[in-house]
C-alpha cells in the first residue's frame, strides 16, 4: 500500500531542506536495483516479500531479461524520520517528513553516460560495494565522476550474505575484508576531491559517523553501527536515562558508535571496552565489531541454515522478532530472509543514513553552484541557485530525454535549481550552442505539462519548486539531448556534462527497402534524444552512422533503433573503430604553400605535443577559455614551453576545442592579425580531416613560421588563405612522420586462479597486454588487469568465456589513445592496411596523397 498522496509529495516540495536528491552508483552486478527495491518497498511502492525480485526500476522488458540496468530511472520516495533520530542531522530540516528523489543508475560501463546524467541533477550518492568482490574499475570511475560534479557519497556493503554462506569468512577476516574496503574508498575520494579543507567539508566516509551502511539487498537487511548502538543503549540504560532529551540520546549513540569499530575491544568477563586485545585472565578479546555486531548475525545464519530450531526460537524470543504467520513454517533460507528482513530492515537502516548524511539542496547548491553555472558568480540566476530560492527566476538543467509511451515524443528530465516550474509557464529554452545575447539555439516557449516521475509510472503535477527533480511535457522538439530552461532574459548556460566515456566504436545503419529512407532519417534523430551518449552522423558519403562508447551500448542502440524509433527492418554494417591521425617527429623541412592567385605564402611546420598535453586538454586542464597568463604559466610550468609561445597560441582545433594547438611564432610580419581568421578557418577544416584518411587529428602543434602576403587587402581574402593553410598543414603532416592513433580499453577481468592462463592466451592473440595481476584478499578470485585495442575487443567477451569455461568477467573502459606501430605509407605494415581500408569505406581515392599535392617550390 503505498502510504504517501501526489499531494503529500507536493506539499514536502516547499520544505527545500527535506529533500533528498540521490543516485545510486556502482560497478555492473554489484546490487544497485536489487538494493532499491528494499528502499522501494519501504515506501510501500512494493510488497516488502517481492523487495529484492522485483525489481521495480528496471523498467524495459530486456532490462528484466538480461537483468541488468540500461537506462537510469527516477522514483520518489515519502519517508518520515522518528523525532529521536533527527537529533542526528547537521544540517537545518524542516519537521521529520523527508522527500528522497532516487535515480537507479546502470552500472556497465557502455551506459555510464546514464550514470553522468544522473549526477548532474543530485546531490548525495550511495555507492554499493560487493564485499566479495571488492572496489572494482567501474566503482572507481562512477566515484570519481561524483566527486567531479560535487556529490557527498555514503557506502553500502552489499552481498553480506555470500560472505557468509558461500565463501564462509570468519567474522575477523570479514572485519578485515570491510575495512579494506572503506580504506579503498576513501584513497579514490582523496585522489579525486579536496577533503576536509574543500567547500564540501568531510567527505570521507567512516562507518563511525555512521556513512557506511552492511547488510544484503537481495535478502533485504542492512544495518549501519547507529542501529546496533542504539539496541545497545536500550539495553543497558539506567532508569535515569528513559528521560533523555533526543540531543542527549544521540549524544551517547554517537559515543557508543566510536567504540564500535576500529581498535577497541570487549571483555564479557567485566563488561568494559578496553584498546588491547588481551583481557583480565589472559584471554584473547574480540573486537567489538565483531564481538556485539557480527556474532549475533553469524549465530542467527548458522541456528536457521543449519536447522538448530530450538535455538533458533531462543534466539527470536530474545531479540523479539515476531514472524508473520505465513514465514513460522518457512526453514533454510527463506526463513533466514524472513527473520533478517523483521531484524534489521534494509529500508529502515538505508534510508535514516540517507536522510541524515546526504545534503538537502540548499545545504548542496552553495558549494555546487560555481560548478553548475557559466555565468557570473554574482548575477541574479547564480544567486537564485546558491540560495535555492523558489522566489527566484527560474534556472533548470534537463539532463536526458526519456522515452513516452507515445511514440517519438520525450520527456525533458531535469532539476530546477531556482525558482519555480509551472504548467502553461512562458520559458527560454536554451541549448548547448546558445551564447548569451545571440539568438542562436534559443527559443521561447511555453511548457505545456510538468510531471513527477515515479520508475514505471509518471504522475501529472500543477508546479514544482527549486530543489526537486522534474519532468516536462514538449521541450522535447526544441532541445536535442540536453539544455538549460529559464525565465531569466540575461541567464548564461548552465555547464554541459563531462563524460567519462567516449563513442569510440561506429556503425553504418542502411535500409532494407529503399523507401523507407525517411523512417531511418527519423528515428536517428530520436535515438540520438533518447541517449546522452550516442552519436548519430552523416557521412559526406552518405553513409548514416551510429556511434557509441562499446559493443553492449550499440547493440542497445540498434535494437531501440529497429524496434523503437524507426520502425523498419534495417541493414547494419560491421562495428568499426574510430581512429586519430598524429605526427610523430618534428617537420623535416620547412613547409611552403602558395595561394591560388600566389600572391601570399604560408611558411609551417608541424610537430608532436609533450606527452600529457592532449590528455590535459581533453581533461580540461588547458582550454581555450582559460585565462592567456594562467595557461601560458601552465604550459611553460609543466610542459617547459617558450613563454612567448605560450602566449600566442591561435586556437584549439578540430571544433575549436580538440587537442590540437595552432601557434603564432612568427618574428614582425605585416598584416598577420587580418588573415589570423583564415589560418585558424583552415586549421579547424584540416584538424578536422586529416591527410592520411581524414580522421580527426590528435596531439599535433603546428606552428606559423613566417608570411608573405600581398599588400592589397582585396588579394589576400579568405577563399586565397582558407585553402592554402589546409595545404600547407597538410604538407607539415606528411614531411612529420605521420602516424596513426588507436583507442585503447583498459580491461579488468575477475576469474579464479585456474584460469588466468586462458586470458593470457586470448589477450596475445588480440595484442593486449597485461599490466597487473593481484589476487582479492580473503577470496579464491584473481583480478587481471590489461590493457587491449578497441579494434580487437569484438567478440572478446565470448571468446573469454569460451576459453575460460564461462568463468572469467570482463569490464573494458576506454583509457587512452596510442600510436598504432609502422608507418602508414609503407604497404607492408599495419597502419597502411587500416589507412587503405578507412579510405576505402569513406569513398576517398585510393593511396594517401603525395607531398608534392601540397608543398609548393620558393
Amino acid at each position: 500500500m503505498v502510504n504517501f498522496t501526489i499531494d503529500q509529495i507536493r506539499a514536502i516540495m516547499d520544505k527545500k531542506a527535506n529533500i533528498r536528491n540521490m543516485s545510486v552508483i556502482a560497478h555492473v552486478d554489484h546490487g544497485k536495483s536489487t538494493l532499491t527495491d528494499s528502499l522501494v518497498s519501504k515506501a510501500g511502492i512494493i510488497a516488502s516479500s517481492r523487495a529484492g525480485e522485483t525489481r521495480f526500476t528496471d523498467t524495459r522488458k530486456d532490462e528484466q531479461e538480461r537483468c541488468i540496468t540500461i537506462k537510469s530511472t527516477a522514483i520518489s520516495l515519502f519517508y518520515e524520520l522518528h523525532d529521536n533520530d533527527t537529533a542526528f542531522i547537521k544540517q537545518g530540516i524542516n519537521g521529520n517528513g523527508f522527500l528522497i528523489n532516487l535515480i537507479d543508475s546502470p552500472g556497465h560501463v557502455d551506459f555510464s553516460s546514464e550514470v553522468t546524467a544522473a549526477l548532474r541533477v543530485t546531490d548525495g550518492a550511495l555507492v554499493v560495494v560487493d564485499c566479495v568482490s571488492g572496489v572494482c574499475v567501474q566503482t572507481e570511475t562512477v566515484l570519481r565522476q561524483a566527486i567531479a560534479e560535487r556529490i557527498k557519497p555514503v557506502l553500502m556493503m552489499n552481498k553480506m550474505d555470500r560472505a557468509l554462506l558461500e565463501l564462509q569468512l570468519e567474522p575477523e577476516r570479514l572485519y578485515q575484508t570491510f575495512q579494506r574496503i572503506i580504506e579503498s574508498v576513501n584513497v579514490i575520494i582523496s585522489t579525486y576531491g579536496e577533503d576536509d579543507g574543500g567547500p564540501m567539508g568531510l567527505i570521507f566516509i567512516d562507518p563511525v559517523i555512521g556513512t557506511v551502511g552492511f547488510g544484503s539487498g537481495l535478502h533485504g537487511w542492512a544495518f549501519t553501527l547507529k542501529q546496533f548502538a542504539e539496541k545497545f543503549i536500550a539495553k543497558y540504560a539506567a532508569k535515569g536515562d528513559l528521560t533523555l532529551t533526543p540531543e542527549e540520546r544521540c549524544k551517547k549513540v554517537e559515543a557508543m558508535m566510536k567504540k564500535l569499530w576500529g581498535e577497541r575491544f570487549f571483555d564479557p568477563e567485566t563488561n568494559k571496552f578496553t584498546k588491547t586485545c588481551s583481557g583480565s585472565k589472559n584471554t584473547v578479546l574480540s573486537r567489538t565489531f565483531v564481538h556485539l555486531i557480527l556474532d549475533p548475525i553469524y549465530k542467527m545464519f548458522d541456528a536457521i541454515m543449519n536447522f538448530k530450531k530450538e535455538e533458533a526460537a531462543a534466539m527470536l524470543e530474545k531479540l523479539d522478532i515476531k514472524l508473520d504467520t505465513e514465514d513460522k513454517d518457512k526453514e533454510g533460507k527463506p526463513l533466514l530472509k524472513a527473520v533478517m528482513r523483521r531484524w534489521l530492515p534494509a529500508g529502515e537502516a538505508l534510508l535514516q543514513m540517507i536522510a541524515i548524511h546526504l545534503p538537502s539542496p540548499v545545504t548542496a547548491q552553495k558549494y555546487r553552484c560555481e560548478l553548475l553555472y557559466e555565468g557570473p558568480g554574482d548575477d541574479e540566476a547564480a544567486m537564485g541557485i546558491k540560495n535555492c530560492d523558489s522566489a527566484a527566476p527560474l534556472m533548470m538543467y534537463i539532463s536526458k530525454m526519456v522515452p513516452t509511451t507515445d511514440k517519438g515524443r520525450f520527456y525533458a528530465f531535469g532539476r530546477v535549481f531556482s525558482g519555480t516550474v509551472s504548467t502553461g509557464l512562458k520559458v527560454r529554452i536554451m541549448g548547448p550552442n546558445y551564447t548569451p545575447g545571440k539568438k542562436e539555439d534559443l527559443y521561447t516557449k511555453q511548457i505545456q505539462r510538468t510531471i513527477l516521475m515515479m520508475g514505471r509510472y509518471t504522475e501529472p503535477i500543477e508546479d514544482v519548486p527549486c530543489g526537486n527533480i522534474v519532468g516536462l511535457v514538449g521541450v522535447d522538439q526544441y532541445l536535442i539531448k540536453t539544455g538549460t530552461i529559464t525565465t531569466f532574459e540575461a541567464a548564461h548556460n548552465m555547464r554541459v556534462m563531462k563524460f567519462s566515456v567516449s563513442p569510440v566504436v561506429r556503425v553504418a545503419v542502411e535500409v532494407k527497402n529503399p523507401a523507407d529512407l525517411p523512417k531511418l532519417v527519423e528515428g536517428l534523430k530520436r535515438l540520438a534524444k533518447s541517449d546522452p551518449m550516442v552519436q548519430c552522423i552523416i557521412e559526406e558519403s552518405g553513409e548514416h552512422i551510429v556511434a557509441g562508447a562499446g559493443e553492449l551500448h550499440l547493440e542497445i542502440c540498434l535494437k531501440d533503433l529497429e524496434e523503437d524509433h524507426a520502425c523498419v527492418p534495417l541493414k547494419k554494417s560491421d562495428p568499426v573503430v574510430s581512429y586519430r591521425e598524429t605526427v610523430s617527429e618534428e617537420s623535416s623541412i620547412m613547409c611552403l604553400s602558395k595561394s591560388p592567385n600566389k600572391h601570399n605564402r604560408l611558411f609551417m611546420k608541424a610537430r608532436p605535443f609533450p606527452d600529457g598535453l592532449a590528455e590535459d586538454i581533453e581533461k580540461g586542464d588547458v582550454t581555450p577559455r582559460q585565462e592567456l597568463k594562467a595557461r601560458a604559466r601552465y604550459l611553460v610550468d609543466k610542459y617547459e614551453w617558450d613563454a612567448g609561445e605560450a602566449r600566442k597560441i591561435w586556437c584549439f582545433g578540430p571544433d575549436g576545442t580538440g587537442p590540437n594547438l595552432l601557434v603564432d611564432v612568427t618574428k614582425g610580419v605585416q598584416y598577420l592579425n587580418e588573415i589570423k581568421d583564415s589560418v585558424v578557418a583552415g586549421f579547424q577544416w584540416a584538424s578536422k580531416e586529416g591527410v592520411l584518411c581524414e580522421e580527426n587529428m590528435r596531439a599535433c602543434r603546428y606552428d606559423v613560421h613566417d608570411v608573405s602576403l600581398h599588400t592589397d587587402a582585396i588579394h589576400r581574402g579568405g577563399g586565397q588563405i582558407i585553402p592554402t593553410a589546409r595545404r600547407v598543414l597538410y604538407a607539415c603532416q606528411l614531411t612529420a612522420e605521420p602516424r596513426l592513433m588507436e583507442p585503447v580499453y583498459l580491461v579488468e577481468i575477475q576469474c579464479p586462479e585456474a584460469v588466468v592462463g586462458g586470458i593470457y592466451g586470448v589477450l596475445n592473440r588480440r595484442r593486449g597486454h597485461v599490466f597487473e595481476e593481484c589476487q582479492v584478499m580473503g577470496t579464491p578470485m584473481f583480478i587481471v588487469k590489461a590493457f587491449l585495442p578497441v579494434n580487437e575487443s569484438f567478440g572478446f567477451t565470448a571468446d573469454l568465456r569460451s576459453n575460460t569455461g564461462g568463468q572469467a568477467f570482463p569490464q573494458c573502459v576506454f583509457d587512452h589513445w596510442q600510436i598504432l606501430p609502422g608507418d602508414p605509407k609503407d604497404a607492408t605494415t599495419k597502419p597502411f592496411q587500416v589507412v587503405a581500408d578507412i579510405r576505402k569505406r569513406k569513398g576517398i581515392k585510393e593511396g594517401i596523397p603525395l607531398l608534392d599535392n601540397y608543398l609548393d617550390k620558393m
